[in-house]
């Protein structure tokens, strides 16, 4: 059983960071092997939207996200963690999230993992951020622990927040205890809705006028 922390940060050994390390921390107590994952100093390129990965399953750009994915794909549980900033997620964890979409080709490679996810902020911004992966993980067909919320602003002082350090760790703990119980989708829905339709109904991509 293994856990993934892919901390979206820039900046090393941040809040975000020891917020997601608290988080693997939970998940080994769990009986979970973890891995973090730093993409500060990585070479992760925007996903062009060349849409080649439709047809072969995989993203042509060789570059850092290629270990990303198999680190993914590998693991049975995934925590991503990312700053606040101007009330949404980093540019690192957006990129991420864009550069997944060749995962989902032929199938959602990412389903029925257990998907949790940190936002920090100073103040403001947490809930909007840790919306939009909600939906992100939702529309890959993962099972979604808590999402967490961490506050702090200097460098190193979201470990003063003793809510949200201890919030994070149960996250953890949770993560691991939903993979034991071995949740999945049904294989008939082993694509995003509007493709199965699509497939089932043979009704267009985009409404004909």
């Amino acid at each position: 059983m293994k856990v993934v922390g892919i901390v979206c940060s820039s900046r090393m050994g941040g809040n975000t960071e020891i917020l997601v390390q608290e988080a693997l921390a939970g998940a080994r107590a769990g009986g979970a092997e973890t891995e973090l994952l730093t993409l500060g100093g990585k070479d992760i390129k925007p996903c062009d939207g060349c849409l080649s990965c439709e047809k072969t399953g995989k993203c042509h750009i060789e570059d850092d996200m290629q270990l990303i994915y198999k680190k993914m794909l590998n693991s049975d549980g995934i925590i991503i963690g990312t700053p606040v900033y101007f009330w949404s997620m980093s540019g690192q964890a957006k990129v991420l999230i864009d550069r997944t979409y060749a995962l989902r080709h032929p199938h959602l490679m990412l389903a029925n993992k257990v998907a949790g996810a940190i936002a920090v902020a100073a103040r403001q911004g947490t809930v909007s951020t840790l919306n939009v992966f909600q939906r992100y993980f939702a529309s890959n067909h993962m099972f979604t622990a808590d999402l967490v919320e961490g506050l702090a602003s200097e460098k190193g002082a979201a470990i003063k927040d003793k809510r949200g350090m201890k919030s994070v760790y149960e996250m953890g703990r949770q993560i691991v205890s939903l993979i034991k119980q071995q949740l999945k989708f049904p294989e008939e829905f082993n694509v995003p809705l509007y493709r199965y339709v699509e497939r089932k109904y043979k009704t267009p991509r985009y409404p004909t006028p």
